[in-house]
């Protein structure tokens, strides 16, 4: 997966384009490829702006004071970190996990793969190590602000192919299990609770 970090980059957008969805009075928005969306937006859309702006003379009063906006001729350049928060609440329902708060991933809004991450919590793998070998090893995008110092990070993941994720991460456990069972003593076969045996079941170990 790559990184979208709303810190660094910039998005264009066409300002022929953005003054049409202004005018059509109609309800509007904009993805971080400065591509000018109108609803229903697609599952796996990342919005940098959605609205239903008034009619008004500048591009700023239309977007709102969170936006740096600089004009370029035929294109707007916008900065969109400082809306951060309003974009976590935005694009949160279509986000394949939400990474932006203290206590990291909690679950995966697909069901299938929030079935592998709760099997898998039966032996110790936690949330944080599927999200890295999702991010490592799937094609996807998350939208973020990180900056190195002082350190912060905190980011919103979409996954390109739900399937392949699938695969991946059933994949991984299965191989992973497979190895604790055989060479974990605190995993012996002959010794699996009940909720252990039910996650190796899932995993098509037992």
């Amino acid at each position: 997966m790559k990184k979208f970090n709303l810190f660094n980059e910039i998005i264009t957008v066409e300002k022929s384009a953005l003054l049409s969805a202004i005018n059509s009075s109609k309800k509007f928005a904009i993805n971080i490829y400065g591509e000018i969306k109108t609803q229903p937006f697609d599952n796996k859309e990342i919005l940098i702006y959605q609205g239903q702006p008034e009619v008004v003379e500048r591009f700023e009063d239309v977007l709102g004071k969170n936006y740096q906006l600089v004009e370029d001729r035929d294109r707007i350049l916008i900065k969109a970190f400082a809306n951060w928060q309003e974009l976590i609440g935005l694009n949160t329902p279509r986000a394949s996990y939400d990474d932006t708060t203290a206590d990291g991933v909690a679950d995966f809004s697909n069901l299938t793969l929030e079935d592998i991450g709760w099997h898998a919590t039966e032996f110790n793998i936690d949330y944080r190590t599927l999200v890295e070998v999702l991010e490592d090893r799937c094609e996807g995008i998350i939208l973020c602000i990180e900056q190195e110092d002082p350190y912060q990070f905190s980011g919103l993941g979409f996954l390109s192919d739900d399937e392949d994720a699938i695969e991946v991460l059933f994949n991984y456990c299965q191989t992973k299990i497979k190895d604790m069972i055989e060479n974990d003593p605190d995993f012996k076969r002959e010794e699996l609770t009940d909720d252990e045996e039910e996650a190796a079941e899932f995993f098509k170990l037992i």
